[in-house]
């Protein structure tokens, strides 16, 4: 049996659990929960990326110290910013460990709502079909149709979500910025690509245009999980008690 059968009978089997609360939406439910196993299997990792941030923070002043003594020499502060990592037990890419293993799963629930062999391309939620699009949605009633409602819901999702996480990113890069971060001295470009990712944030909303309804489900679900997963990491204000002791650091050095 393929892995993709596998994960299909078991959302078929979930989906006949659950179909008493959830009727002809139990699959679209069954999706959800699912999306929420996957994310609570990975919040570990969640957790040592977090703790890495933390770790980072707290040796911002010794990363921007390295800048300032190899500025005119690119590969010598490479090579010091790659040992500081290396001593510390951080990494700046340490983060896109949880998104990295997402990609397998969203492929296979890709997959399940894309072929017709599936037998999942017939349910639907609130009577839209998940292997349906915002096109055809379009198409059949126009976006304040009965099935264009679905797709304007989790648009609305979508967006909120995707601002929460661009003011959260665009707050951390400001914050990185005034501790001297130096960040493209361990990856080179990573600095450049790092101001642009706050906007990533909202191609969530490209990608509910344009996937199959079930795939765009499980994309703002786990994009939900992740913007409610960091705020509770960081909810202790960690970050910022690290940056106070860097500052306190700076302030005896200077003394």
């Amino acid at each position: 049996m393929s892995v993709f059968s596998t994960l299909g009978s078991a959302l078929s089997q979930a989906a006949d659990v659950i179909a008493p609360l959830f009727g002809a939406s139990a699959t679209a439910a069954a999706i959800v929960l699912f999306t929420l196993c996957v994310r609570a299997a990975l919040h570990p990792l969640a957790r040592a990326a977090a703790r890495g941030e933390k770790a980072r923070a707290a040796h911002a002043p010794r990363l921007a110290a390295l800048r300032q003594k190899y500025a005119k020499d690119p590969e010598r502060l490479r090579e010091a910013t790659a040992a500081l990592y290396a001593e510390t037990g951080t990494s700046p890419l340490a983060g896109c460990l949880p998104a990295l293993l997402q990609l397998p799963v969203f492929f296979l629930m890709y997959h399940l709502f894309t072929d017709d062999g599936s037998g999942l391309l017939g349910h639907t939620l609130l009577g839209a079909p998940l292997g349906g699009h915002w096109s055809q949605a379009l198409a059949d009633g126009g976006p304040f149709g009965a099935h264009g409602l679905v797709y304007l819901a989790l648009f609305a999702l979508a967006a909120a979500v995707a601002f929460w996480n661009y003011r959260r990113a665009r707050t951390t890069m400001a914050r990185s910025a005034g501790e001297g971060t130096a960040v493209d001295g361990a990856v080179p470009g990573l600095g450049g690509m790092l101001k642009v990712m706050p906007l990533l944030s909202f191609g969530t909303l490209i990608s509910v245009a344009v996937l199959p309804l079930a795939a765009a489900l499980y994309l703002v679900t786990t994009t939900a999980w992740t913007a409610c997963e960091r705020a509770l990491l960081h909810r202790d204000g960690g970050v910022d008690r690290t940056r106070a002791e860097g500052a306190g650091t700076r302030a005896r050095t200077a003394g």
